[in-house]
């Protein structure tokens, strides 16, 4: 009984459609009387696809006669709201890649029987390549072929052949007769139109788009897909050019061609702006053309770091987007209702005449659009769509800020005077650098396309320069960073689109020497700071291992690259909050820890994978790896190292099974030293982290790597009180859950006694003067080494912990909290660690010398402390101070 109301339901809402097409569309109608198998179809309820003819026909006919017979019955469906616009655009998909195989393959076959269709491919770009090809839309192929694989008749250049077959396609597919036309081609979207041929070698053409591209192509190529032909030679092209599509460092030239190519579309169809009749649906302000540059805009920006942007139709890139964050939830719902109402309308815009044309009739042609969609009259429709098109105006419209360059006089006396007023004290220095930067006086400067960009940029720079605490510094530091660049184009695109990022670089270049000389090494590191994600909380260490694991990397080395990558653009980030005040410091030593432990995990992983492609893996066996120090507390700064100590499972007498195979102790000495160096030797990528090893068993006399049974033996009998300190502070970071498990219990029996009787209150300040005598405080600020700093305040609370056997925790600001609760520590003492822990981490980027910085960094300091000034952090500095040595002199943590 349901499937019979189905069809009644069905048989009545197309009748009513039909009704409608014959009252409304002349082109419908006579469908319907050229096609009356497939109307009484319809009738029935059976909207069938299947509209392949027999191969007896000539191909141009046959195809010509498929596409009448699918143009009734998407209409049909459509009117009758039985099928969705994904439904409707993925049917006139479908038969434009079927149609355009054919042709292609006929095209072969006519000049040399019997050949394969290979060599040759029909790269669909437009809304062919989304899947959302419009009711009555040209297609915007571009053809390649492959001089080696193309069948050609003898003594023919494979140049010569392929455009022979390339117009043949052209000709089998836009030939009208009686029967109509199959579809329109437009090849105008290949490289140089006016002068290539229309068929291009696939290797010219990836050096095109590897060199010589204009950037609005890009966009075009979101939604490039292999349509017909030889499909493997057309991903092969595509994945060879994927990197100029998907840049991992932001193009904010690209974006803002999009955004200028808008503005072009506007004056030349000034008559389809005005909302209303007459208005251009597809190029009109809030129209469908700019619901597709809003996805791809955000999808040129932040695709390169997240594939699962990359979605080619429209609706789903925004629906990524929003999920993703990169895009507000309201905007992509709304954006996406707007698209489906405003390709629905242009649909019957084109049902009624078969015509290409995108615009709302006038007079009585829009009551017949009207009328065909169900509505009362052409008010009715003006009103149904006018909400849509202004909120999608309006939108977006705020992607462009509206700032107008208002530029900088040329050279000489105008220039020094305007620098004059903008803070410059020697105005004539900073122009005579600015001269040299117009002149191209770096590599990065050179062309014109690049001293272009500087120009759109210099106001907002020299503005942002002249507010730096100390310009003519900021100027040099600058001028350092321009200078080391391989490339300025990009910097100077993502400054002009995004201002307020000049305030950030300077302000970075200007206080914080670790990251300005971090940025003069490495200027793409800017590109992180691009969204507002790149200033909240580090996620998670799973996140982060998905994070590095992710990329193209597909072997060791570029694994290690990617990682190198990842990581120095975190650390950036998360230095840059400091120096912006968005972020607690001590949050940020968080970060900084989930960062390396994540790169741990993954190097570490990915080095074990490489190691056992020669030398197996030792059965019953596995890596590691203990943090101790900072790492196994969670809280590292800027400059932090990384104290680990390496350890296998299983025995030791082992071998390996490998093609080498080796035995375990070997092996897994040799697997650490290449951990340690995929995690400490720079590469072109940037370096990670200096490793410290010397915290193992017997440390440097010991080998690197130990048996978990032979460091628990070590750590029972023959350990050091010094070395029971540092194990307050284990953390396993890499191994199974087993064997994570298994290490952490070894720590905690020593800890809780199993482990020799030591004097440890006079070994601890033994230890601690022999390093005052070795290790002095650098500075009046070195917050770490001077009396009542963190030092002196671990060694109270390792102390306190191996004495009365509580506390224990790695990350050190709990044990402190449980200590405390235990009454083993004054209450201060969680509010002292946390104080100072706050300064090293915001002086290691600000004052890394120890040493008093200049009045402006003073004040990035305080805010960073949260205190209202310089003299509060120097007096809450030595207040903290004089707690934490009360507590470590007086022996306060003494049983």
């Amino acid at each position: 009984m349901g499937r019979g109301m189905t069809n009644r339901i069905e048989h009545a809402a197309i009748a009513e459609a039909a009704a409608r097409a014959r009252a409304h569309s002349p082109f419908l109608a006579m469908l319907m009387e050229r096609e009356p198998e497939r109307t009484a179809e319809a009738f029935d309820g059976r909207l069938d696809f299947d509209i392949r003819r027999g191969a007896d026909e000539p191909v141009g006919r046959r195809l010509r006669l498929e596409r009448r017979a699918l143009a009734l019955t998407v209409a049909l469906g459509d009117l009758a709201g039985v099928l969705d616009l994904g439904q409707v655009t993925g049917a006139l998909t479908g038969f434009a890649d079927h149609a355009l195989d054919a042709a292609i393959r006929t095209a072969i076959t006519e000049r040399v029987p019997d050949a394969e269709p290979q060599g040759f491919v029909a790269i669909a770009l437009g809304k062919q390549g989304s899947g959302e090809l419009n009711y009555s839309s040209d297609i915007d192929p571009i053809f390649l072929f492959d001089p080696e694989t193309l069948p050609r008749r003898a003594r023919e250049e494979p140049e010569e052949a392929a455009v022979r077959i390339g117009k043949r396609v052209v000709e089998i597919l836009q030939a009208r007769d009686g029967d109509g036309y199959v579809l329109r081609v437009d090849l105008r979207l290949r490289p140089s139109p006016e002068a290539t041929p229309i068929a291009l070698p696939v290797n010219g053409a990836i050096a095109y788009y590897e060199s010589q591209a204009l950037a609005w192509e890009r966009a075009a190529f979101i939604r490039a897909r292999a349509a017909a032909g030889d499909i493997a030679l057309g991903r092969r092209f595509l994945e060879a050019v994927k990197p100029f599509v998907w840049r991992r460092t932001l193009d904010f030239g690209a974006v803002r061609e999009v955004r200028d190519l808008t503005r072009r579309i506007r004056d030349h169809h000034a008559q389809g702006q005005a909302f209303g009749p007459g208005y251009d649906l597809k190029r009109g302000r809030g129209g469908i053309r700019e619901i597709e540059f809003f996805a791809q805009i955000h999808q040129l920006i932040h695709g390169g770091r997240d594939a699962h942007l990359r979605a080619p139709a429209t609706r789903e890139a925004l629906a990524r987007l929003a999920a993703a964050g990169r895009i507000d939830e309201g905007d992509a719902a709304a954006f996406g209702e707007a698209y489906t109402l405003l390709r629905t309308i242009e649909h019957r815009v084109q049902m009624i005449d078969d015509r290409q044309t995108h615009k709302l009739p006038t007079g009585d042609g829009l009551e017949q659009v009207a009328h065909l969609h169900g509505l009362e009259n052409g008010a009715a429709l003006i009103d149904l769509l006018a909400p849509h098109v202004t909120r999608v105006g309006r939108t977006y419209d705020a992607l462009d800020d509206g700032r107008e360059g208002v530029g900088l006089p040329g050279e000489g006396a105008g220039l020094a005077e305007r620098l004059a007023t903008m803070g410059f004290a020697d105005a004539d220095g900073a122009a005579r650098r600015i001269a040299a930067w117009r002149g191209g006086s770096y590599a990065a400067l050179r062309s014109p396309a690049a001293r272009d960009a500087l120009e759109a940029v210099l106001p907002t720079l020299v503005e942002t320069l002249g507010a730096a605490p100390d310009p003519a510094d900021a100027m040099i530091r600058l001028d350092a960073l321009f200078e080391h660049m391989p490339s300025a184009i990009n910097i100077f695109r993502l400054l002009e689109a995004r201002p307020g990022l000049a305030t950030l670089l300077i302000a970075i270049l200007s206080h914080a020497q670790p990251l300005a000389t971090d940025l003069t090494r490495r200027p793409a590191l800017l590109d992180g700071l691009i969204d507002a994600t790149a200033f909240e909380p580090m996620g998670p260490v799973p996140s982060l291992v998905a994070a590095m694991s992710g990329g193209d990397a597909d072997d060791y080395q570029r694994r290690l690259d990617h990682v190198r990558q990842l990581v120095g653009e975190m650390r950036f980030a998360l230095g840059a909050q400091v120096v912006a005040g968005a972020a607690d410091p001590l949050a940020v030593a968080g970060g900084y820890a989930r960062v390396a432990e994540a790169a741990v995990e993954v190097l570490a992983r990915a080095t074990v994978d490489a190691f056992a492609v020669r030398h197996g893996v030792v059965p019953g066996s596995e890596l590691v790896i203990l943090a101790l120090g900072r790492m196994g507390g969670a809280a590292l700064t800027h400059a932090s190292d990384l104290d680990l100590v390496y350890l296998f499972t299983g025995d030791f007498a082992g071998e390996s099974d490998g093609e080498k195979p080796l035995g375990a102790t070997l092996y897994y000495n040799r697997l650490a030293q290449r951990v340690t160096a995929a995690l400490s030797v720079p590469t072109a990528a940037g370096p990670l982290y200096p490793i410290d090893t010397r915290l193992r068993p017997s440390g440097t006399q010991g080998p690197l790597v130990v048996s978990l049974e032979s460091f628990a033996r070590y750590q029972r009998e023959d350990a050091w009180t010094w070395e029971h300190m540092a194990l307050t502070r284990a953390r396993p970071i890499y191994g199974s859950a087993a064997a994570r498990a298994a290490t952490q219990a070894i720590v905690d029996r020593v800890l809780a006694g199993e482990r020799p009787a030591r004097d440890i209150a006079g070994e601890a300040e033994e230890m601690r003067a022999e390093m005052m005598r070795h290790k002095p405080p650098s500075g009046l600020l070195d917050v770490k080494l001077s009396p009542g700093g963190l030092v002196d305040l671990e060694f109270a609370v390792h102390r306190a912990q191996l004495i009365h056997r509580v506390g224990f925790d790695p990350h050190l600001g709990q044990a402190i909290a449980a200590l405390v609760e235990a009454g083993v520590l004054p209450a201060g003492m969680r509010e002292a660690h946390d104080r100072l822990t706050r300064a090293l981490v915001a002086l290691r980027l600000l004052a890394p010398d120890g040493q008093p910085p200049a009045p402006a960094t003073q004040t990035l300091i305080a805010r960073a402390l949260g205190v209202a000034d310089w003299a509060a952090v120097v007096a809450m500095l030595e207040t903290t101070r004089q707690e934490v040595a009360r507590v470590w002199q007086g022996g306060e943590s003494k049983a």
